[in-house]
């Protein structure tokens, strides 16, 4: 590959089945428009964690790298393959005997990528602080590609706003906050760094941020523990960010967001 800027699309946070075969179905459609392919698949098994199954079917699909948050230790096998998972990133502030990596360049066609997962503080689970953490990694990447790409999975939205202008000012190429699974319409051009609070979610969209109304409702209304379960329907969205980017400068020069609905997906599997 020959060329100066090349365009990135990321994927707001996966649910389960429904959103596993929208992100399938929308790549064998598009994939040769991107250069390169993120998604966040935290919820992706069943809504909760990654099974190594789902993993590799990501490869398949032509997912390059995936990012998660605190829902990645759901799934115990995480613990067997993690390690050897060299497109799979968790969360780079927790403690540092954890397994998994918070950072890594991605070798591409004719460039190099950085790739940083990150996750807040703010109403999550008390993890490492962030913020000189991620500085260290940014110099570091940048020893080797301008080009930085970060995940912040983050509740708060202040959080998530503070935290993208500070990486702005490190000279991070693009900000993706995840979480929340709504899809914020603050897309911006931070200082060279595209920007938004919150990439949305893919998955059932006649559910209740991707899983099942009624027990959604339930827990509302009792106050009392219940299973979410994965919601399923006949439409299925997808939430996902666009963003070109020079490839000498690693600044970002365009950020556009993605909201689809796509009907009746082809089944392949028989598993959540």
């Amino acid at each position: 590959m020959n060329k100066e800027i090349i365009k990135i699309i990321f994927f707001g946070d996966i649910v389960g089945k429904p959103g596993r075969f929208a992100i399938r179905d929308y790549l064998l459609e598009h994939k040769e428009e991107y250069d390169f392919v993120i998604a966040n698949i935290e919820n992706a098994s069943h809504g909760f964690g990654l099974t190594e199954k789902n993993y590799n079917d990501f490869i398949e699909y032509g997912v390059d790298a995936m990012t998660c948050g605190n829902h990645i230790w759901d799934k115990k096998d995480i613990y067997t393959y993690i390690d050897q998972a060299d497109k799979l990133l968790r969360p780079i502030n927790y403690p540092e005997n954890i397994k998994g990596t918070g950072m890594r360049i991605f070798e591409c066609e004719g460039f190099k990528i950085g790739v940083i997962n990150v996750i807040g503080r703010v109403f999550m689970n008390l993890v490492d602080s962030q913020w000189e953490i991620v500085k260290d990694a940014i110099e570091e990447i940048k020893k080797v590609t301008p080009i930085i790409i970060i995940d912040f999975h983050a509740e708060a939205t202040a959080e998530k706003i503070c935290f993208g202008k500070y990486c702005s000012e490190l000279g991070v190429s693009a900000f993706f906050g995840t979480h929340t699974h709504v899809q914020t319409a603050d897309e911006a051009i931070i200082n060279g760094m595209a920007y938004i609070t919150d990439a949305g979610f893919c998955g059932a969209s006649d559910g209740v941020i991707g899983m099942e109304y009624e027990t959604s409702l339930s827990r509302f209304l009792t106050g009392l523990p219940e299973r979410y379960e994965v919601a399923q329907g006949t439409s299925t969205q997808i939430n996902a960010i666009e963003v070109e980017v020079d490839i000498n400068s690693g600044k970002a020069l365009s950020i556009k967001r993605i909201l689809c609905n796509r009907n009746n997906i082809k089944e392949k599997e028989n598993e959540n």
